[in-house]
């Protein structure tokens, strides 16, 4: 998911470029203008979430490894 936010970063950037280089109207312009940072929102959402999963994931992992079970079967039967 993060390689897909840097590409949705970088097409919302390029869209924003050419449109500013392209279109000649200040409508058109405007328009493809908050099209490519709609586009550049999307792809830092995709990025911020892809960080939060990675970071819950790690959390579980950390806890599961860390804490012995309270029922008593696991790690040499702790009650």
């Amino acid at each position: 998911m993060k390689l897909a936010g840097c590409l949705l970063l970088l097409s919302g950037w390029m869209i924003v470029l050419v449109a500013l280089v392209l279109l000649p109207g200040f409508a058109a312009r405007a328009a493809f203008i908050a099209a490519g940072f709609a586009v550049e929102v999307v792809g830092l959402g995709l990025i911020a979430r892809a960080q939060v999963t990675e970071q819950k994931q790690a959390q579980a992992v950390k806890q599961s490894i860390g804490s012995p079970r309270l029922d008593g079967a696991g790690f040499g039967g702790y009650r």
